[in-house]
């Protein structure tokens, strides 16, 4: 919202609304293309639906190039920078030393050596997406007068140029909606085809089934919890406009908690890095599966400590160039995959 302004929440919440059925989609065809392994597990994804499906080798092979990337940047850089500008916020930490923290905890569930982490952030982000959502609650009644207007402003900055608090957020109709736009798909990602790959390879005998359940995620992810965190935000900037002087793009939500005395910053924070952690686990599996298709099974060591390595360096990288690199990426990776809904929407059934 600081590099799009207010009226990048609509086109954030926009992309969600229509990429439920992008996300419906891509699993269906995901589990509709899938291969049996040896071992009994499924193997799939756009790579197998623009295999055997557009039977397309070579758009296979650059889809799976392009998660490659994606998983360096999107996947991994983005969150390693989210935990060390919030740890550098709160607690005044050096990004170098929660970097190296962040990929020595991240590469031990990675390599397999202590699993039990993985269970407990398994366990952790629930608990801590439940205080976030209970959190954000308290604090839209805590600013109940300034809903009406946040909506109007939001609403308002999606179709007008604006220019508010002193200039330190504004927009263009186009800025409003490539950043929110982009956010959406960054939060969803929806189009992408990373959901199709997690999708296939549940135990699921139906296509449907599984796609109606993946759907629900880009549901929760971006229609309900990037318009309530944008009201919270903007809720916050109308009521204590001082509270978002000299902040970073990073820190507005961090200056809405703290409305929420004692607690709200700290959890917040212990929020957004369970949340991190937890997404450079999960990305990690979807770069694995790239590169099992491209390489086999010998090139995921090597693909593991890459990943790992990329965790410290995204930390200490400029938040800038992070996003603008993983944007990049996203917007190239969404075309294979994309081409393969347009040309086999026949196949998938409601």
């Amino acid at each position: 919202m600081a590099l799009g302004g207010p009226g990048a929440i609509f086109w954030c919440w926009l992309t969600g609304v229509f990429g439920m059925a992008t996300t419906y989609a891509e699993c269906y065809l995901g589990v509709l293309y899938r291969k049996k392994t040896k071992d009994g597990t499924y193997l799939g994804g756009p790579m197998y639906t623009l295999e055997y499906g557009l039977h397309s080798k070579g758009l296979a092979v650059l889809f799976c190039f392009l998660t490659l990337l994606a998983s360096y940047g999107v996947g991994c850089s983005t969150q390693s920078n989210a935990v060390t500008e919030t740890a550098a916020h709160l607690w005044g930490i050096s990004p170098y030393i929660t970097g190296f923290l962040t990929a020595f905890v991240t590469g031990l569930v990675i390599l397999g050596g202590i699993q039990s982490i993985g269970k407990i952030c398994m366990r952790l982000v629930p608990a801590m997406g439940g205080f976030y959502i209970l959190a954000c609650i308290i604090l839209l009644l805590m600013n109940l007068d300034y809903i009406l207007p946040a909506f109007t402003l939001i609403l308002r900055s999606a179709f007008l140029p604006q220019a508010i608090m002193g200039g330190f957020i504004g927009s263009t109709i186009k800025t409003a909606a490539r950043y929110g736009i982009a956010r959406g798909l960054f939060t969803n990602e929806a189009g992408l085809g990373t959901a199709a790959i997690a999708a296939a390879s549940g135990k699921t005998k139906s296509p449907k089934d599984q796609a109606l359940i993946s759907m629900s995620a880009t549901f929760w992810d971006t229609v309900i919890m990037c318009a309530i965190t944008g009201l919270v935000i903007v809720t916050n900037m109308l009521r204590n406009p001082q509270s978002v002087e000299g902040l970073s793009s990073g820190e507005l939500t961090t200056a809405a908690f703290k409305q929420i005395p004692v607690v709200g910053e700290t959890m917040l924070g212990i929020s957004i890095i369970a949340f991190a952690v937890a997404t450079l686990i999960g990305w990690s599996y979807f770069g694995e599966k790239a590169v099992d298709y491209l390489f086999g099974k010998s090139g995921i060591e090597t693909y593991r400590i890459c990943y790992i390595i990329m965790i410290f360096i995204g930390s200490i990288l400029s938040l800038e160039f992070v996003w603008e690199f993983s944007d990049l990426v996203n917007a190239f990776m969404i075309m294979p995959n994309v081409l393969s809904l347009l040309v086999l929407y026949k196949k998938v059934k409601d």
